[in-house]
C-alpha cells in the first residue's frame, strides 16, 4: 500500500520512486529544480534522500556497478 512520503504535496512514495527510477536525480536540490515533487518544507527530507540514496544504487546495479 502506497504511503504518502512528502506531505505538503501528497506525492505517494511509489510515485516518487517511479519518477526517480525514470529520471537522474542525485541530490534533493536536483529534485526540486526538476519536479514539483518536494519544496524547502524539511518535513520529509529523510524520507525523500533516502529514496534518492536507493534509488542511486538501483542505477548502479542495473548497470552492473557494486
Amino acid at each position: 500500500m502506497a504511503e504518502v512520503i512528502c506531505l505538503c504535496n501528497e506525492v505517494l512514495d511509489e510515485d516518487l520512486r517511479e519518477y526517480l527510477d525514470a529520471h537522474l536525480i542525485d541530490s534533493i536540490d536536483d529534485l526540486r529544480e526538476q519536479a514539483s515533487i518536494c519544496n524547502k518544507c524539511m518535513q520529509c527530507q529523510d524520507l525523500v534522500e533516502g529514496e534518492i540514496y536507493l534509488a542511486r544504487l538501483r542505477r548502479q546495479r542495473a548497470a552492473g556497478q557494486f
